[in-house]
């Protein structure tokens, strides 16, 4: 019976309660403490205590029990006051009809959690939010402030948005509504007849200071009178900041998923667990509520942009609910959209409100002319039209209401609010944190105008070289049909394929193991110099500048990778056992041929001379995508924290960390996916190729009138992260010896004694490896384990389908499934 208690009590402690997050910030600034003693103190590193106290992170077991502890103890000496000094004691108050006069002030609703040290603690603690991640029920210590406002004017009911370990992540909408249900304040239910209709639930405006203290909690509902949704006023309520610091106009998030209950009530779920009432009947009145009631939206994310417009994803039972068909048929699938006679879009035009021309399909925008400044936009995601690609985001489509909104919001707060699949959101974000223009100094009049922002690539396309063009681009309608453009006409930067035989020395190891590079192109976009809004010149025989982007013409087959310089020395390599780093398939190039700026400046790196034939090159050029990797990098950095793999770990812990990471919170993991196909597509988006029905090769399609069009900053990003892969490669080779079996993009594989990536970098004992080589790590450009598999599998494999297997696509699971196509 003892091991039972002792399993029961290990239960409890796995689940110690804790205060909320601001509140955890609050006691220990209370007692004086910095984040460095706590640390001390639980034995965990200062940046684990500081993830708790903003709520990036959860306290897990054996340190969670012994938080809870110092948190209660200090509630104890500090409790957090409840009331403004001076003010009365509150004392409920009964609902009230509507009157024309302001509503009282209510707090602000709940939002995702900013990061920590922001500003100082109040002097009066508000009420704390609900963080992206829920917290379990706060210590009784410590007293819990209702989780979202209980005014009776406020119809809002809180919901679980993140995994916790009192609730799986995979917990149903229904299950997460009951559970905060049952431990937040409930307002007295209003009856049917005498209630207006709900309208929603939201914060109101700034109040003032008299009113500043948060309105007490109703009393709850008597247990033999199940809970209901508050009634709201029927006049629409002012909005407020969800957080401090947060735009007050986008107070509910920056999107909802909307559903439709058993009962037939409409709620819209927002990030941070609010739920909204819905009362629009029709989608031309959903479109109207969202832009005028439902506080959704989100704040551009540079001085001269533009705000992202609301989105809303509508359930299956949403479609219903507005007429919209729950699955499109085989031709609308096919034509992307609904077709034209739809009684939704009859409604819509009556309405007045417009469609851009991608029609009312699964990523559909709805919008009217701008009225001066404001927009006036509403974006639609519809889950069961396709909008969630599977490859991107995974199961997120059949996701409960309330999850999908923590999923989709995570990554619309890290990222931006999704513009359609990940490629698009990957463009659209170039834009948004670079935009093409900005507002002039005044004039004479006073009178501010558009110009164009320097750095940027302006509002016009750029028509690219004939060289960057692709096949079937107008600039080459004049080539013979059937004319099959050689490395000498056409510029050719894309990511390694290449595999070799495996020497006899690597056949006598057990096993191959894959590394791979974290976010390789995004780490590649960094730092890298582009054409901006100009077009590109020609020039002959000119004098190769590495400073300079473009596209050279030039003979690198003289290059041998058997002498090389690394660093400042020369070093004989093996280089039948390296691929080469000038084309895409690893074979040492045999005349002249096109090549980004970065693959010609690295053969210079490597010591040898280039001579240019000739040239396009962009005279206005600048780091474009700076602040696009840095905003991915982050995002990246800090999903892969909260699956428990912060940076700067060693290596040995890294790796251990990296196991089953994704298993750990599979939700966030897709949140992760999809930030890594943002990167990806959104540099291969850059050459967006003509599809569709109807076009043929010679005749331009929508995507070259896209200012974001360039297949030369493309080029570039894959031509360095090309060049990145391989100079990590010599470098290994030089101080090691070790060489590539296989390289994929960005994985490498190499011949090994044991199965770990410790077994082929070589680490000394203060964690240093070999310079300008490969480094264990999350941050973007150092590596992870990709996979191991034993030399046997691969003579197995390589029997069965041939020696051009590339061993690295299948280095992870080891399963094979279709031959390479040179087989």
């Amino acid at each position: 019976m003892s091991e039972l208690f002792n399993a029961v009590d290990a239960l409890i402690a796995s689940r110690s309660p804790l205060p909320a997050p601001p509140e955890r910030k609050r006691l220990r600034h209370a007692h004086g403490l910095t984040l460095d003693e706590v640390a001390g103190a639980l034995q965990v590193r200062r940046a684990t205590v500081s993830g708790w106290e903003s709520g990036r992170t959860e306290p897990r077991p054996p340190e969670r029990e012994a938080y809870a502890r110092l948190l209660a103890g200090l509630a104890q000496l500090y409790p957090a006051d409840t009331t403004t000094p001076g003010d009365p004691t509150p004392v409920p108050e009964k609902p009230t009809p509507p009157e024309t006069s302001a509503p009282p002030a209510v707090p602000a609703p709940p939002a995702v959690p900013t990061p920590p040290e922001t500003s100082a603690p109040p002097a009066v603690p508000a009420p704390p939010a609900v963080p992206a991640s829920p917290a379990v029920p706060a210590s009784p210590a410590v007293p819990a402030s209702p989780a979202v406002p209980a005014s009776p004017a406020v119809p809002a009911r809180p919901i679980v948005p993140g995994p916790s370990a009192a609730q799986p992540p995979h917990a149903s909408a229904s299950t997460a509504s009951t559970a905060s249900a049952a431990s937040a304040p409930q307002a007295t239910p209003v009856s049917k007849q005498s209630a207006p209709r709900p309208a929603r639930a939201a914060a109101s405006a700034p109040a003032p200071a008299s009113a500043a203290a948060p309105p007490p909690p109703m009393s709850p509902p008597q247990p033999s009178s199940p809970p209901r949704r508050p009634v709201a006023k029927k006049s629409a309520p002012r909005r407020g900041t969800a957080s401090a610091g947060a735009d007050p106009r986008f107070g509910n998030g920056p999107l909802a998923v909307v559903d439709t209950e058993a009962d037939g009530q409409t709620v819209a779920y927002c990030t941070g667990g609010l739920v909204l009432d819905v009362p629009a009947r029709s989608l031309p009145a959903l479109v109207e509520w969202t832009l005028q009631e439902a506080g959704l939206g989100a704040p551009k994310l540079h001085a001269s942009g533009k705000d992202a417009d609301p989105l809303l994803v509508l359930t299956e039972s949403a479609l219903q609910r507005y007429g919209l068909p729950v699955t499109l048929s085989p031709s609308e699938r096919l034509a992307g959209r609904l077709t034209d006679g739809h009684k939704a879009l009859a409604q819509l035009d009556r309405a007045e409100w417009r469609l851009t021309r991608r029609g009312l399909g699964p990523w559909a925008r709805i919008y009217r002319p701008a009225r001066g400044h404001q927009r006036q936009c509403v974006q639609l995601c519809v889950p069961s039209w396709g909008a969630l690609d599977q490859r991107t985001w995974g199961e997120a489509a059949q996701l409960p209401p309330a999850r999908l909104a923590w999923l989709l919001g995570t990554y619309a707060t890290r990222v931006m609010t999704p513009r359609g699949s990940a490629a698009v959101t990957g463009l659209e974000l170039m834009t948004a944190l670079n935009p093409p223009t900005r507002a002039s100094a005044p004039d004479e009049t006073g009178r501010r105008h558009k110009e164009h922002r320097p750095g940027s690539l302006g509002e016009d396309a750029v028509t690219c070289a004939p060289c960057e063009a692709p096949d079937g681009h107008p600039l080459l309608a004049g080539l013979p049909r059937f004319h099959q453009r050689g490395p000498a006409e056409m510029l050719c930067e894309e990511a390694y394929d290449w595999a070799r035989e495996l020497t006899d020395p690597e056949c006598m190891q057990r096993y191959l193991v894959g590394i791979d590079v974290n976010l390789a192109f995004g780490a590649a976009a960094n730092g890298a110099v582009v054409g901006l809004a100009t077009p590109p010149a020609h020039v002959t025989n000119p004098e190769f500048d590495p400073a300079r982007p473009g596209a050279w013409l030039v003979d690198l087959s003289h290059v041998d990778l058997s002498r090389v310089l690394v660093g400042k020395q020369w070093r004989q390599l093996r280089g039948e056992l390296l691929p080469s780093p000038f084309t895409p398939t690893g074979e040492r190039p045999t005349g002249p041929a096109w090549y980004a700026t970065p693959t010609v400046a690295y053969a210079v790196e490597l010591g040898y001379d280039v001579a240019p034939l000739e040239a396009w090159v962009r005279p206005d050029q600048g780091k474009y995508l700076n602040p696009w990797y840095e905003r991915l990098r982050n995002a990246y950095v800090d999903t892969m924290r909260d699956l428990g793999v912060p940076d700067k770990l060693p290596p040995g812990e890294f790796l251990a960390a990296m196991d089953g990471h994704k298993q750990r919170d599979p939700h966030t993991a897709i949140v992760l996916d999809a930030i890594k196909s943002t990167v990806k597509g959104g540099i291969g988006k850059l050459r967006e190729r003509a599809h569709g029905g109807g076009w043929k090769p010679g005749q331009a399609w929508p995507a070259l009138a896209r200012p974001t069009w360039r297949p030369d900053i493309r080029a570039a990003v894959i031509s360095r992260a090309r060049v990145n892969m391989h100079r990590k490669m010599v470098a290994l080779a030089a101080a090691t010896g070790r060489y590539p079996v296989a390289v994929l993009s960005d994985c490498a594989v190499y011949a090994a004694d044991g199965p770990s990536p410790l077994d082929v970098l070589p680490y000394d004992t203060d964690d240093r490896t070999v310079p300008g080589s490969f480094r264990l790590g999350v941050s973007p450009g150092m590596v992870k384990h990709e996979g191991t598999q034993t030399t046997l599998w691969a003579e197995e494999v390589r029997e069965k389908y041939g020696e051009n297997l590339n061993l690295a696509r299948y280095i992870k699971t080891g399963q094979v499934t279709v031959a390479d196509d040179g087989e």
